[in-house]
């Protein structure tokens, strides 16, 4: 028996590395000829390996890799991933808080609660296209989108045509629900609270790695994290982790990790960045550390209860470098959302201005969750549902969607429950001490987090 290991077979990477390349502008023609000579495959569309598998190509595989490794992208000189250069570039960047606001254990329980609702809405149609997702609801009268998906009264050919996502399926369509199933976009902020609880908010990236080889599954890693826990598997040392063969270093692991990082920093955005930072380096680079910061600080500032949905988006777009790709994605999402009432409308213009990209590469679905936030102007099942319903890492998306709405919502009583009765105040999960842990349970743990003398380990 083949064992076939996803995201990480240097095989599988080339066309990977080569769509990016692609899309920072490196000029990769040579590598890409050479690859497509000798029978290599394009990176596919949606999934992380080619078909069929070519392990015959891994060692050209691994000196093209290389190869790509060794041409600068133009795009960097406006996209620094160095801490200090991030700072430099941002003219407007947060000033420290030593007078932080104080955040309540409701509003931490709302953002657990909310992020759980929005990753569980979005889980049975990731990886679907946008005309999928919007059949699969209009067909049960779920359309726009105000509620959980559902399999009852769908028309057969319809459901073969778009099928659910298979391992969600089971636990995450409205008849199925039944407590909040184990998911990556809540795994990791569970990972982050025992990286804070342990090494306090001064963590290093080498502290973050050894948790995640003390904690983390490697089958529960995927696209840049997989790539990274192989990297420190080979010896690799942090933040080298984050670019050596790793074609999803832009993509958006990074900022599902991010979500403690601004909750525990009340009215801080700064530090919450840093924070974030520090954390996403181990695996991402660029475009897609700035994911991370940027959730961070919007989520510190909707923490500190100062603000409403469009200053803590603008918020997050202080730590940003105004001139990346990644504040150009988050401008055009909320532009695009100010300009048309009509969200299947915003949609469709966040799709044909950015739908070249992988549907889990960071700049779209930053567009597409500014643009979400924008439209919904604070509201959380308007949120979350138009985090969803506008496609590409429909989970994620709605995850943190939830997040900074149910912050700003204040308490888990003033959420629908709709959204939080299903989930029964359960959560699953593979990470050590936390399986069926309830939301509360971790509003506490969190809330302990904030205050000074519980963050020196």
């Amino acid at each position: 028996m083949t064992v076939r290991v996803t995201w990480v077979q240097p095989e599988d990477l080339v066309g990977h590395e080569l769509r990016q390349a692609a899309e920072d502008g490196r000029d990769a023609r040579d590598v890409a000829r050479r690859w497509y000579e000798a029978g290599g495959a394009p990176a596919p569309e949606r999934a992380g390996a080619s078909t069929p598998p070519a392990p015959e190509l891994r060692a050209l595989a691994e000196r093209l890799l290389d190869e790509l490794a060794l041409l600068d992208p133009p795009s960097a000189v406006d996209e620094p991933t160095d801490r200090a250069a991030i700072r430099a570039a941002c003219p407007d960047w947060p000033a420290p808080r030593t007078d932080a606001p104080v955040v309540s254990r409701d509003r931490l329980h709302a953002a657990w609660l909310g992020r759980a609702a929005g990753c569980l809405l979005g889980k049975p149609v990731e990886k679907l296209p946008l005309e999928g997702i919007r059949a699969l609801a209009r067909a049960t009268g779920n359309w726009p989108l105000t509620t959980w998906f559902t399999a009852k009264g769908l028309p057969a050919p319809l459901a073969a045509t778009y099928p659910w996502n298979r391992r969600s399926a089971p636990n995450s369509l409205a008849e199925n629900i039944d407590g909040m199933p184990e998911d990556d976009d809540l795994n990791y902020p569970l990972l982050t609270v025992l990286l804070i609880q342990r090494y306090g908010p001064s963590f290093t990236t080498g502290d973050l790695a050894r948790l995640w080889l003390d904690e983390l599954p490697a089958g529960r890693t995927f696209t840049a994290e997989r790539v990274a826990y192989r990297n420190l598997l080979d010896g690799v040392e942090p933040p080298h982790t984050a670019g050596y063969r790793n074609p999803f270093r832009e993509w958006i692991g990074a900022q599902i990790r991010a979500d403690v990082h601004g909750w525990t920093n009340p009215g801080d955005p700064a530090a919450a960045a840093e924070q974030a930072h520090r954390d996403a380096v181990l695996s991402h680079t660029a475009n897609g550390v700035y994911g991370a910061m940027f959730t961070a600080a919007a989520l510190a500032e909707a923490a500190g209860g100062g603000s409403d949905v469009h200053g803590c988006l603008a918020t997050g777009l202080r730590v940003v470098p105004p001139r990346s790709r990644f504040a150009r994605a988050v401008r055009f999402g909320i532009a695009a959302a100010r300009d048309n009432a009509d969200f299947d409308a915003v949609a469709d213009r966040l799709h044909a201005e950015y739908g070249r990209y992988h549907w889990v590469h960071v700049l779209p679905n930053a567009a597409l969750l500014a643009a979400a936030l924008t439209h919904a102007d604070g509201d959380f099942s308007l949120s979350v549902c138009r985090a969803v319903s506008g496609g590409w890492d429909t989970d994620s998306n709605g995850a943190t969607a939830g997040s900074l709405a149910g912050l700003l919502a204040g308490a888990p009583s003033l959420l629908p429950g709709r959204w939080t009765t299903p989930l029964k105040n359960r959560l699953a999960s593979s990470v050590p001490g936390f399986d069926s842990i309830g939301f509360d349970e971790l509003a506490e743990q969190t809330h302990r987090l904030t205050h000074k003398e519980a963050l020196c380990p």
